[in-house]
Order: structure tokens, then sequence, then C-alpha cells
């Protein structure tokens, strides 16, 4: 009998935790496999760790580890993978908005072969107008970024152990998982679902947060955004050609007037340009700052105890 390993992020999540035992347990337990339910407090500020130690006494299905602060959910997913020993592991979010119910799904097509099964969206549930908008603007900027269709991506996935074993042998520790789990290749299928609606608590997910997760994203995945540097300096010189040419032919004409706001606007024009490259390089030697460091992805703080993986 095959074990399944299901990693499940939580940052806050104490009012989702049983009722994600509840629901898992309740639709696994009928299935022809085993299975593993690994929670992932991400440095929690409320009772999330507490009520995973709870449901773990109750049923030893129920597996948790604890960070020693917040590291993200990036470091949340490889600290499951780490610690998972299934044959095969699903990610999937402790407010349930990724269906439970696709799970089976996800196993068939694993028994025919294929490595990664991916869950895409096909409906993203009820959304504001403006929270669709800005999530379709910020998946269409990933997508020309990594040259990825990150609309046809999410977190939601099962990845064979051989594909497991790669990522985790990844040397960076910036990591984005949804773009790392397309790149290492593999025999891979897509599941579409609708996105569920909470039953409890809200989404973590800010306008603010999701910039920082796309900026660190990108930046972690692609050199993309260096090449904007260099873009913007032709643009910058062939703009200071033309107000070049201009000049000198109002000057051979008798024609030239005094330049004080041209001078300003190039002035501005130009420094603008030049710090916004700054700020792209800067940030891109801060990432590598960041790896040469190596420190790890994530500190777990304390665990269930019945943890049989790496810890």
């Amino acid at each position: 009998m095959s074990l399944i390993s299901l990693i499940i992020p939580s940052y806050n999540e104490e009012e989702n935790i049983q009722n994600t035992v509840d629901k898992l347990t309740e639709l696994l337990s009928k299935q022809s496999f085993d299975y593993e339910l690994i929670f992932v407090n991400d440095g929690s500020k409320d009772k999330t760790y507490e009520k995973i130690l709870e449901a773990s006494k109750k049923d030893s299905h129920v597996k948790g580890i604890s960070f020693s602060r917040n590291f993200g959910k990036e470091a949340a997913i490889f600290a499951g993978l780490e610690v998972a020993v299934g044959a095969a592991c699903v990610v999937i979010d402790c407010d349930l908005q990724h269906p439970p119910k696709l799970i089976p799904e996800m196993v068939k097509k694993w028994e025919e072969g294929y490595e990664v099964v991916e869950g895409v969206k096909s409906d993203r549930g009820k959304e504001s107008f403006i929270h669709r908008a800005f999530a379709n603007l910020f998946y269409k900027i990933m997508s020309g970024l990594i040259k990825i269709d990150m609309r046809s991506t999410s977190d939601y996935k099962l990845l064979d152990r051989k594909v497991v074993d790669v990522l985790l042998d990844l040397p960076e520790h910036n990591t984005f998982f949804r773009a790392l789990s397309f790149w290492v290749g593999f025999k891979s299928v897509k599941l579409e679902y609708e996105v569920e609606e909470r039953q409890f608590g809200t989404t973590k997910w800010s306008f603010g947060s999701l910039i920082k997760y796309a900026i660190n994203n990108a930046t972690s995945f692609s050199t993309a955004p260096l090449q904007i540097v260099t873009f913007v300096g032709v643009v910058s010189i062939i703009l200071s050609i033309g107000l070049g040419v201009q000049t000198l032919v109002k000057f051979f004409m008798g024609t030239a007037k005094e330049g004080f706001p041209t001078v300003i606007l190039l002035q501005l024009l130009i420094g603008g340009f030049i710090m916004l490259s700054l700020g792209i390089i800067g940030h891109y030697i801060a990432r590598i700052y960041e790896e040469v460091k190596g420190r790890p992805r994530y500190i777990i703080k304390e665990h269930t105890g019945n943890i049989k993986g790496n810890i």
C-alpha cells in the first residue's frame, strides 16, 4: 500500500486545523492508499500549533512541525517535503480552497505513471473585482518574466518521490516552488479545479504581499529584470541622441533658445532611469548576498514527535 504525504503550510490558521483534519480524514480513510498529514506551522501568532498538537494526539496520521518564526510559504513547503516519507507528496492549502476531492484523482494519475500532477484553477471563486484584477496583473507579469504561464499553475500539486528528491537537492535557498516544479521537468499532467470558499479565517494575501511575492520570486527564478536595465539604458541613449541632434540643428540654424526646462527634464529622465537600474541591480546583489551566507531556509523549533522524515 502506497503512502501519500500531504504537506499543509499553516500560518494563523487555528480555526481551520481541526476542520482540515476532519475533511481530509473523511476523504482519505476511504481510499486504497495510506496517508500522513504534515502541518507546517509557519511561525503563527495564534494557537495554530496548539491545534496541530491536539489533532496529532487524537490521530496518528496527523503530524506537525513548527518554525521558530515566520519564514514564508516557500520555506514551509520545502520543510514539509523534507520530513515527508511518502512515495508521493501533495501540497495543499490549509484553508482547503484547494478542493481535497481532487486528491484521489491526482493519485490515480500518479499511478498511471505521471510524476507531476498539476492542479490548475478553472475558476478563482468569489473575489472582488479589484483583487481579481490585481491577481491577473500579477500572473501576467510573472508569466512574462519567468516564461511560464503562471495562470495555469498553482501550489496545489502531487509530486512523485523522485521529483521531491530533485527539488530538495537544489542548492539555492531563495526558491519559487511553482516554477521549480515546472523547471525540473518529468512527465506531468494537469487537472482543473474550482477554488473553494474559506469556511474560517481570512486570506493572508494582501496587495502588498502579492507585490513582494512577485518581486522575490521573479528575481529568484529569472534574470529578466536585469534585461530591463539594458533596455532602459538603450532608451536613455536614443532619447539623448535625439535631443542632442535637435539642439545642434537649432544651434546651427540660429534658432536655439534657452533650454533650461529641457535640461531639467532630461536630468530627471536619466536620473530616474539610473535609480531604477541601480535598484534592480541592488536587489539581485542582495539576493546573492543572502545565498552566499548559506543560512538555512527555515529553523524548526519543535515537532509533534511522530515525524519519521528528516528533522
